[in-house]
């Protein structure tokens, strides 16, 4: 068996807090847009002709909603796992950077600044949120060594979990990973010891087929 095991990473679909880019956290219930659920669809197909074996999900809706048509298209049951839950955006939750920066622009430059050691009031902490992530796929990887796992979860905490991982400064989450596109997926290459750092295969590899 080798020492190393992929694992591939997907942001749930779009969701109606999109087109006005609010912050949804693991504590907010949002629906999936009709284009959110057409892009789990594709993840579906996507999983299908990639092999993919296990499939993992967030516990939130969002995510798992976005990561069960993967399962049913391989024919498995969904694994749900508490660890993949979104950041918690405390006094940010449900609202854009432009409604915060009016309302307090001094919080909203801080966190631009340096999201770790600046997190929006009442957040949880960015650190704590990257060491959870990364200590959650570490342990997904160990338990499915040897098999094909798709991870469906957050677009704030899989990138928070990827610096983690690849040994870089959470601080730097929001420069070095702008954005993961929704149902998009990554390759990292995670070691079984525990503690070794990973490697990034891939990022935002889109996964709805070419038309033809």
């Amino acid at each position: 068996m080798s020492d190393r095991v992929s694992l591939w990473l997907a942001r749930h679909g779009e969701t109606v807090w999109h087109a006005e880019n609010r912050y949804a956290g693991g504590d907010s219930d949002i629906d999936l847009t009709p284009e959110g659920h057409e892009q789990a669809s594709d993840l579906g197909r996507w999983s299908l002709r990639h092999g993919i074996e296990v499939v993992v999900s967030s516990p939130v809706r969002r995510a798992q909603e976005t990561a069960q048509p993967s399962a049913s298209a391989i024919g498995v049951d969904l694994v749900v796992c508490p660890g993949l839950k979104e950041v918690a955006f405390g006094v940010a939750e449900g609202r854009t950077a432009a409604e915060i920066e009016s309302s307090d622009a001094a919080v909203m430059a801080a966190f631009r600044d340096d999201p770790v050691a600046n997190p929006f009031p009442g957040a949880e902490s960015a650190a704590d949120a990257a060491a959870r992530g990364a200590g959650t796929l570490r342990e997904i990887a160990a338990e499915h060594a040897g098999r094909k796992v798709l991870v469906v979860a957050h677009n704030t905490l899989l990138r928070l979990a990827l610096c983690e991982l690849l040994g870089i400064p959470p601080a730097q989450y929001r420069r070095v990973f702008p954005r993961l596109d929704n149902t998009a997926v990554a390759e990292v290459v995670v070691p079984l010891d525990g503690h070794g750092l990973a490697a990034l295969r891939s990022l935002n590899v889109p996964t709805r087929a070419a038309p033809t």
